[in-house]
């Protein structure tokens, strides 16, 4: 099975594909960049297209998204829900599932510590995926949360380590 991870947001979308046959392995990762200087619609569109493109070419069977978390500013969190929503939106598109998972939710699953850091979170999942270098911290998080969500769907499977 093939999982799609996402981290949302409107500047830059974090996405990475995770293969759970034996031991997950990361496919491929990376950040859906947008620029501040277009038009909110024109960012939405750039997200909602390249998801979507993602989904066309490797056809994950199963989308999760990590929630939007509390933010002071309510403008930004009204702007990454809209993000949230075109990436479910076109993950959902070709008929996988979508689930959602909380911030705290996963770097608990990840690290054992739901109040991880940005940079505790790329290392650990650079050394879970055994990856050459450090991810991105948005394709970090998007990689946990595929991550996050296989174990929450097989409990039963590989702790991790």
């Amino acid at each position: 099975m093939i999982i799609l991870g996402v981290d949302p947001g409107t500047a830059n979308t974090g996405y990475g594909l995770v293969e759970t046959k034996a031991d997950p392995r990361a496919l491929e990762y990376g950040v859906i960049r947008t620029t501040p200087d277009k038009e909110p619609a024109e960012r939405l569109r750039r997200i909602y297209q390249s998801i979507k493109d993602i989904v066309q070419k490797h056809r994950p069977e199963e989308i999760a998204v990590e929630e939007i978390f509390f933010f002071r500013n309510s403008k930004t969190a009204i702007s990454v829900g809209q993000a949230q929503g075109v990436i479910m939106l076109a993950a959902s598109s070709n008929g996988a599932r979508v689930f959602c998972y909380a911030p705290l939710q996963v770097k608990q699953t990840i690290t054992g510590y739901g109040r991880a850091t940005k940079s505790q979170m790329q290392y650990r999942v650079r050394e879970l995926f055994q990856l050459p270098e450090l991810p991105s911290d948005d394709a970090a998080d998007a990689l946990a949360v595929a991550l996050c969500h296989y174990h929450s769907r097989w409990p039963l499977r590989k702790t991790l380590q």
